[in-house]
């Protein structure tokens, strides 16, 4: 999974293998290692949340070292069972800051 940070924007790039997982398991996550320190790490994960979460729209959760984009339910099963490419958010962070959410099906990335 591609993850790209550009200004108030964040976007995914998943690949067909994880789409799958995501769908299967409702999670795809990665650790970017960039030093020996374990407060040296960066987590991040596409996440489903359970269908008993009553969030109707994308989420985004961060602490040091750890970021999830969390999907609601129904909109993970239509992304991962239709031929729908992508979604995007708003969220409103700060007054007056919003951040951009892109999450697309990366199709043509065979590595």
């Amino acid at each position: 999974m591609k993850l790209r940070l550009e200004e108030n924007s964040l976007r995914l790039r998943v690949s067909e293998a994880e789409v799958q997982e995501f769908a299967h398991s409702g999670r795809v996550a990665y650790t970017i290692v960039f030093g020996p320190g374990a407060d040296q790490t960066l987590h991040y994960s596409l996440e489903k949340l359970p269908a008993t979460a009553s969030a109707e729209a994308v989420q985004v959760r961060y602490a040091a070292g750890a970021l999830a984009v969390e999907v609601p339910a129904a909109l993970a099963q239509e992304w991962t069972n239709t031929e729908k490419n992508g979604f995007s958010a708003q969220i409103v962070v700060a007054e007056g800051r919003e951040l951009r959410i892109l999450v697309e099906k990366d199709l043509d990335c065979r590595h």
